[in-house]
């Protein structure tokens, strides 16, 4: 692994991100529970806080400019109208599926087994080891649609699988975090976050054969964008 210094300003931006959404997820799960004895949050909150950790330490180490990039996010770092409201939207519909599976464990709506809460943890761990090997494999893996200077096409690990690994893995995490904190009913909110990845995927393609050399030819070299043998 080569290892690249990271300026000051970018790592203390990036570890000053981390900590805030590391406390706003336990503020919003915590403060939504109405009790701190809500174990199935903690262990949660805890596995997305150290993946974060961990992500913020290795890839400043690694590779601060994938870092940079990363920290450019949100609806407004969005250059495209469109994305910005798609972005919004997918914000909005993250927050709900927390909130509702939250809520689902406070009030009893259903019961979920701690077998169920456990596999759901585990399947987010697999979703964010896949979202590392993207990032690795992709320098220019921001978190905004766009195009820079001396980005090419990437076709090589998980992107000789499908074309958008990275809404691939998120599909996934979305869909493990209503069972991880005890919650069926909230599985129901993964059906809008998966609605706004297919709008987003489906606008990024556009762009991306617009403005990227060589991206039209990987998308016909590889055929499925999100999910292997479906679409």
């Amino acid at each position: 692994m080569t290892e690249r210094r990271a300026n000051p300003d970018i790592a203390w931006r990036a570890w000053r991100s981390t900590i805030l959404f590391t406390a706003v997820l336990c503020a919003l799960i915590m403060v939504t529970a109405g009790t701190f004895a809500y174990w199935q949050g903690w262990l949660l909150w805890a596995q997305i806080g150290t993946w974060s950790a961990f992500s913020t330490w290795y890839f400043l180490k690694r590779d601060p400019a994938l870092v940079e990039r990363r920290l450019r996010a949100g609806p407004a770092a969005e250059s495209e109208p469109a994305q910005k409201r798609i972005q919004l939207f997918i914000s909005v519909a993250l927050c709900a599926m927390l909130a509702v599976s939250v809520l689902d464990w406070r009030l009893g709506w259903s019961a979920v087994a701690w077998q169920v809460v456990l596999a759901g943890n585990v399947l987010v761990a697999l979703a964010y080891l896949f979202i590392l090997a993207v990032l690795r494999e992709n320098s220019f893996a921001s978190a905004t649609v766009g195009v820079e200077a001396g980005q090419a096409v990437v076709s090589s690990g998980p992107y000789a699988i499908v074309r958008h690994p990275m809404y691939s893995a998120a599909l996934v995490l979305f869909a493990a975090i209503p069972p991880a904190l005890g919650s069926w009913w909230g599985v129901l909110l993964v059906l809008p976050l998966a609605a706004g990845l297919v709008s987003r995927l489906l606008h990024e393609e556009a762009f991306l054969a617009r403005n990227l050399p060589g991206y039209e030819a990987y998308r016909h070299k590889v055929r499925w964008r999100l999910v292997p043998g479906v679409w």
